[in-house]
């Protein structure tokens, strides 16, 4: 079994080594245990620490309900407890998505010249909650609760590429695909064709579909639990945007999705 050592800061004064070894204890119980648990000697050697440390660290965390356990003496198997879902909990309704994504907009605003912004999926459509403008010679109007139509926007189709196949086509169905421009999609299967591509690419590019001259490249939020929780996007005139330009600023803006979405606890993997 491979060793995942807990990380310490030896040059640190204000690490305490009980409480970063009982991290490690729980990252290799998240990391490697099972529904069966893992007994004292194989956290050990995952830890790399003494089983006598690591039974003292099981039995304090097992009295605060972080750990649960089963079995008797030797049998004696471990698993992560109950008392982690209700931290968890408190955590996600400590966590304000407007804060977490304010600096990242500005950031992004900063890297690519764009105004940026934050929407949500509410009742079938993307709803911008926040912005980032900056000033431009031509004036783009981005509305604050302003509804928007998921298939021909770039923060509407960044959404859509990570919402269930039953969602989409319950989405599809009830709101049909009307043209906005001459560049809209209105053909079912070419839709869903494009969302697998902006799941490959991890970006969706809005070209003149919504409105004409105006182009939107965005980017889903995942949550912890691979759930598509927001969106995130930038806006701008499409004369004179070139393909390369459009792929530098999708590969910034799904770079600043993909921060938020740490920040929410994704980790790259569906739970």
């Amino acid at each position: 079994m491979a060793r995942a050592q807990p990380q310490r800061a030896d040059g640190d004064r204000y690490t305490v080594r009980s409480v970063v070894r009982a991290i490690g204890v729980l990252e290799v119980l998240a990391e490697h245990g099972t529904s069966d648990g893992m007994s004292v000697t194989e956290i050990a050697q995952a830890c790399g620490l003494s089983k006598s440390i690591v039974f003292s660290v099981l039995h304090t965390l097992r009295s605060h309900g972080l750990v649960a356990d089963h079995g008797e003496g030797q049998s004696r198997r471990y698993r992560l407890g109950m008392g982690l879902s209700r931290l968890g909990e408190r955590a996600r309704e400590q966590l304000s998505l407007i804060d977490l994504a304010r600096p990242v907009l500005r950031e992004l605003t900063q890297t690519v010249g764009l105004s940026a912004r934050l929407a949500v999926l509410q009742n079938d459509s993307a709803v911008s909650v926040d912005r980032v403008v900056v000033p431009a010679h031509v004036h783009i109007d981005l509305r604050m609760g302003a509804r928007e139509m998921m298939h021909c926007t770039g923060i509407g189709k960044a959404m859509l590429a990570y919402l269930p196949d039953a969602e989409v086509e319950r989405i599809v169905a009830a709101g049909g695909l009307p043209p906005r421009t001459p560049h809209t999609l209105t053909d079912r299967e070419a839709l869903l064709a494009q969302l697998k591509e902006i799941r490959r690419l991890g970006y969706a590019v809005d070209d003149e579909e919504d409105a004409e001259g105006i182009f939107c490249v965005g980017s889903g939020v995942r949550d912890d639990s691979g759930a598509c929780v927001a969106g995130i996007s930038v806006t701008g005139m499409k004369a004179g945007f070139t393909a390369v330009r459009m792929r530098e600023v999708g590969q910034a803006t799904r770079a600043a999705a993909d921060r938020v979405s740490a920040q929410l606890g994704y980790s790259g993997q569906v739970s």
